[in-house]
Order: structure tokens, then sequence, then C-alpha cells
């Protein structure tokens, strides 16, 4: 019997990823599994591009909606669920459809990680939180590379929360996370579509984007989650859109400056994600995001290959 299918579809924020999925969904009876770190909260719909009722209504999506804004979640949480998922669509029938631009969900799935037993320590992060806002993300980043070099030359020591994450496992467990991660592949029969777009057509797309979403009320959205009492500093609230809108509504920087914020963080986000997916998996087969009937009769053919 041959091993059960996972079509995975990565690429960069404003690709098309999402209208490619449900292009998908519809021909081939499968199911969107969603990896994207913000859509799992609920109440955070514009900000985050949520696919909407109708659409979900087309193509059926997993992995939207599951928690509040100020719940935490892990990407041991992530990972359990998406097997769950993919499990599910296997026994309905279905072709279970990994879709998203985080790509430490879309690896943890694909790869079979093994997450390091140490959960979350709240009072150890703030205090390492302080330490990087004393000395600064570089010197954190040189401590965790005296303690794991594999893991510090893995992360971008400007990402600060998982240079604190990694020295979290090393200093609650003892042994380095990159120790600990080590991976297990489920067995799926993989098809990995990346989604590439030329530079300048993402980036208008990205502003359009931006544009299309405060029109739709993302301002009022962020006033409406302050208002219901999601702190500013909750990791949720960082995300693109929402913490460039807080600074705003907090009178730190004008509307205006909040756009071109989100519109500059958003080009910069884009570029760390083509970084990963290029340099970490040389699998992903590499298309144009606007060749549908190219990517279509790949998937096809991957069908029909028994």
């Amino acid at each position: 019997m041959s091993a059960p299918r996972l079509l995975v579809i990565v690429g960069p924020t404003a690709a098309g990823k999402s209208a490619l999925a449900l292009r998908l969904g519809e021909r081939f009876n499968g199911i969107v599994i969603s990896a994207d770190s913000r859509l799992i909260y609920r109440g955070m719909d514009i900000g985050t591009a949520k696919p909407t009722a109708e659409e979900r209504a087309r193509v059926p999506h997993a992995l939207i909606d599951i928690i509040n804004p100020d719940e935490p979640f892990g990407l041991a949480d992530y990972q359990r669920l998406a097997y769950e998922a993919i499990a599910e669509a296997h026994a309905a029938g279905r072709l279970p459809m990994l879709v998203g631009g985080t790509g430490q969900y879309v690896r943890a799935v694909v790869e079979g990680w093994n997450i390091p037993p140490a959960p979350p320590q709240p009072m150890l992060r703030q205090a390492l939180e302080a330490e990087a806002e004393r000395e600064g993300a570089a010197a954190l980043h040189r401590r965790l590379a005296e303690v794991d070099p594999p893991a510090a030359a893995r992360i971008d020591p400007r990402n600060v929360r998982r240079v604190i994450r990694a020295l979290e496992v090393y200093l609650t467990t003892g042994r380095p996370i990159s120790e600990l991660q080590r991976r297990s592949p489920p067995g799926y029969d993989l098809l990995q579509i990346g989604l590439r777009l030329e530079r300048e057509r993402l980036y208008q797309r990205i502003d359009a984007r931006v544009e299309e979403m405060l029109a739709a009320g993302l301002l009022e959205e962020v006033r409406r989650l302050r208002a219901a009492g999601y702190a500013d500093d909750l990791p949720s609230m960082s995300a693109l859109g929402y913490r460039q809108l807080i600074a705003h509504l907090r009178g730190e920087i004008s509307l205006a400056e909040a756009v071109e914020r989100i519109k500059r963080d958003t080009r910069r986000f884009v570029h760390q994600q083509m970084v990963w997916f290029r340099e970490r998996d040389p699998a992903i087969e590499w298309f144009d995001a606007e060749d549908r009937e190219g990517i279509e009769a790949r998937v096809a053919g991957w069908l029909e290959d028994e």
C-alpha cells in the first residue's frame, strides 16, 4: 500500500498560497490545514488575511480560530493538531494540504521534529527578555552560542524570541535544544510546492494588501482587541499590522507612519520567509505563483503516480 499523501504549499506572504489552495482543494477534494502562526487566533481576522466564511465553505479549513489571543500555544501543540488533522483528512478520503508561510510549523510536521519536553517558564523567560533589553539581542545570541553552537548557527540573532526559547530549553533541561530536536519523519508521500513571484510584483501585492486591510477595518479590529482586554505585549498582538497600529493608538506614531511601517516590515518578513524555505529544504519545487495550470498539472501527475 502506498504511503499517505500530503501536499505542502509554501511561499511568502501575499504570493497567493490561499487562492491556489482553494483551487486545488476544489479540484482534488482537498482540506486546507493552515500552517500560519497567526490564523490560530480568534478575533484576529482582517490583519491575518483569514479565509472568509465563503472560502471555508468551498474547501474545509483546519487549525484556524482555535485559541484566543491570550492563550499559550507552542510548536508542539501545533504539530500534534496538524498530525490529527492530516489523519482525519486521510480517514475521510480527502487530500490534506498543509498551507502557510510559518516555516517552523511546516518543518515540524514534514520533518517530524521531536519538540523538546520543556514547558515554557514565564519567570525565566521574563529574565531573559530583560537581559536582551539590557544587553542587546547580539549578546543574548552569543550566550546561546556558548552552550548550543548548532542552534545558534540556525537562529537569526535578531529573532530574540527563538533565541530565548533555545536558552530556556537548555537552562530548564540541561541539554541543548539542537540535541533534543531529533527528527522522525512521519513517512508521508510528500509533494512540496513553493510559490515565487518577481520582487517588485510581490511588493506591489503587499502594499495593495495592506491598503485593503485598512479599508476593511483593521484599525477598528485592533481597537476591539485592546478593548476586550488583550494586552499590547501578548505574542499574538506582535503580529504584522497589529503592533504597528498599536504604536499609533498609543500616540507614538501617526497613522501614515504606522501604515508605512507595516509595508516595510512585511517586505522584511517576506525576505526572511524566502531565506528560510530556500535554504532549509531543497525538496521544495518552486513555481511562478501565477502558473496555476503548471502547478495543477504537477499535482495531478503526482496523485496519479501510484
